[in-house]
């Protein structure tokens, strides 16, 4: 299993346990079918495809689809880090909010680049008894057809509480 591992690259390997994740814990992840673009301390890549299961009726991304796009890509550092450590630690988004600047017609990529904010958050949630919170902002492109430009901003509270 080790060989097999060390072939796979990463992001897809993080593709595959955020699937796997989704087939079984969140079965609407699965169903928008995520893939993992790119994948490190500092930031996370999450990539959302517009298809039939994602668009609306304007034929643009669903808001609940990008709403699954920000959980991922702020979710999954801060799993990725709960992981390293070997800690449980209980995950959960306290609160959303969202910005939607234009439609989103096309594949989605969702970014985080908080990982250093997210890495402190996970130390202060082993170290206290307590809840300990953060504000992850994600940014929600469509480099497709409108490059770097922006199609929504979210910031999320992140919650963390050690079990």
């Amino acid at each position: 299993m080790k060989r097999l591992l060390k072939i796979i690259p990463e992001n897809m390997q993080a593709t595959l346990l955020l699937r796997y994740f989704g087939f079984f814990k969140i079965p609407l992840l699965f169903f928008v079918k995520p893939s993992v673009v790119e994948l490190s301390d500092k930031r996370v890549v999450v990539r959302i495809p517009l298809r039939r299961r994602t668009r609306n009726h304007l034929r643009s991304m669903y808001f609940g689809a990008l709403a699954m796009g920000a959980d991922c890509a702020a979710g999954l550092i801060a799993m990725r880090l709960i992981q390293k450590n070997s800690q449980n630690i209980s995950l959960v988004f306290k609160s959303m909010d969202a910005e939607f600047l234009k439609r989103a017609e096309g594949d989605v990529y969702f970014t985080c680049e908080q990982g250093r904010e997210i890495a402190h958050l996970v130390a202060a949630a082993i170290d206290s008894p307590d809840r300990v919170e953060t504000l992850v902002h994600v940014t929600a492109k469509v480099p497709d057809k409108l490059g770097e430009e922006p199609v929504a901003r979210f910031t999320l509270v992140l919650s963390l509480k050690k079990k």
